[in-house]
C-alpha cells in the first residue's frame, strides 16, 4: 500500500509526497497516526546533513532520504498473523515511528493508551522516555535539588518528571528570554539566563552550595563546562543532549575528580532491551510509566505543546525549523489532511 510520508530528500530538502510501504509481517502493526511530534534537535541534525547523527555508526557522507517523527500516536488498523498484544481499534503510541499517515511497525514499538490519555499527550511518550531515562540514571531522591540546562522538548519534558519526582528546587536555564518565562509558566522554580556573568554564584545560592543533580539537554561543551561549576560534592550529570561536536576540554582533575561528580550518558539506546533495574529501565517501561503518570494526573505534557499543523505545511515548518535556534514544540495532526 502507499502512504503519505514527509521525506528528508537532501540536505535542507522536505518534500510531502506518497510512497510504497508494503504489507505487515506476522509480528508487525499497521497504524493509522494521529499525532506524531517533531523532535527537533535530531531533525535538524538530520534535515541539515549532519554525518554524526547516529551513536552506532560514523558516517562519512551525509545520506539521503531520511525521516523523522519517531514519536507519535494512532490507531490499530491491521496486525500481523502472531500478533497478541493488540487488536484492531487499539489506541497506541509508537515508537521509532515516521511522520507519515500509516506506519508500519514491529509489535514490539507499540504501546497501549489509557482511555483518558489524549493522542496528543501519547505522541509525546518515546520522546519522554529519553528524559525519563536521563532522570533515573541520576538516582534523584526526594529533596535533591535540580537543573535542566536547555529548555526545547527534552528539557521541557524533563522538568514535569522532576517536579513529579520530588526535586526541590527545580531551575532551568536557557539564554531564550521565551523560554525562561515558559520554564516559569509550566512550573519552575528558577529560570535563569546561563550566559550572565553572575549564573554560577545565583546556582549555589539558590541551592545552598551546589546543584545536587542536572539534566543537560544542550549538548554544548561549553555548558557542560559551566554545569561542572555549579555542582554539589557528589552531584550527578545526565548527559541527555546529544554532544556531537567533540572539541572542547574539561578540567576534569578539579571538576569532576576531586570532587567527586557522576557524569552519565543518557541517550536513549543506553539502556535495557528487557528487565528494567533501578536506574535501568527499559522504553516499554518508562512509556508505560509516562502513561500513567497522564492517567493520574501527575503530568500534563500537553502544556508544553506549542504549535498543530497539518502534514501539508512541513516545508514552511521545516525552513523555520532549520533557521531558529527557538523552535517552538511542534506536533503534526494527521487528521488535518
Amino acid at each position: 500500500m502507499k502512504a503519505k510520508r514527509i521525506v528528508f530528500s537532501g540536505v535542507n530538502t522536505v518534500l510531502f509526497t506518497e510512497e510504497e510501504i508494503g504489507q505487515i509481517g506476522k509480528n508487525q502493526v499497521l497504524v493509522k497516526n494521529m499525532v506524531s511530534t517533531i523532535s527537533s534537535g535530531t531533525e535538524r541534525a538530520n534535515l541539515s546533513g549532519e554525518l554524526n547523527v547516529s551513536v552506532f555508526e560514523n558516517f562519512t557522507e551525509a545520506k539521503f532520504p531520511r525521516y523523522g517523527g519517531y514519536s507519535s500516536a494512532g490507531e490499530v488498523v491491521e496486525i500481523g498473523e502472531e500478533v497478541t498484544y493488540v487488536k484492531v481499534g487499539d489506541r497506541v503510541a509508537v515508537s521509532n515511528g515516521i511522520h507519515g499517515d500509516y506506519n508500519i511497525v514491529d509489535v514490539s514499538d507499540v504501546y497501549k493508551i489509557p482511555d483518558t490519555v489524549s493522542y496528543e499527550a501519547a505522541a509525546l511518550s518515546f520522546i519522554s522516555g529519553f528524559s525519563m531515562a536521563a532522570l533515573r540514571k541520576t538516582r534523584l531522591e526526594i529533596g535533591e535539588s535540580a537543573l535542566v540546562m536547555g529548555f526545547g522538548v527534552l528539557g521541557m519534558l524533563a522538568l514535569q518528571l522532576l517536579k513529579a519526582a520530588g526535586a526541590v528546587p527545580v531551575i532551568v536555564a536557557d539564554p531564550s528570554a521565551r523560554k525562561r518565562e515558559r520554564a516559569l509558566e509550566l512550573g519552575a522554580d528558577y529560570a535563569l539566563n546561563p550566559f550572565d556573568s553572575d549564573f554560577i554564584s545565583k546556582i549555589k545560592t539558590i541551592t545552598n552550595g551546589g546543584v545536587n543533580v542536572v539534566i543537560e539537554v544542550t549538548g554544548n561543551g561549553k555548558a557542560l563546562d559551566t554545569v561542572l561549576d555549579c555542582m554539589a560534592r557528589y552531584g550527578r550529570i545526565a548527559l541527555l543532549g546529544c554532544t556531537r561536536n567533540s572539541d572542547f576540554t574539561i578540567d576534569y582533575y578539579h571538576k569532576v575528580h576531586g570532587p567527586g561528580i557522576t557524569l552519565v550518558g543518557a541517550h536513549t539506546a543506553a539502556r535495557p532491551i528487557a528487565e528494567s533495574s533501578p536506574a535501568f529501565w527499559t522504553v516499554r517501561d518508562d512509556i508505560t510509566a509516562f502513561l500513567k503518570l497522564i492517567q493520574h494526573k501527575r503530568i500534563d505534557p500537553t502544556l508544553i505543546i506549542d504549535e498543530v499543523h497539518s502534514p501539508k505545511d512541513a516545508k514552511e515548518v521545516y525552513e523555520r525549523l532549520v533557521s531558529s535556534p527557538d523552535f517552538p514544540v511542534t506536533q503534526f495532526d494527521w487528521r488535518l489532511l
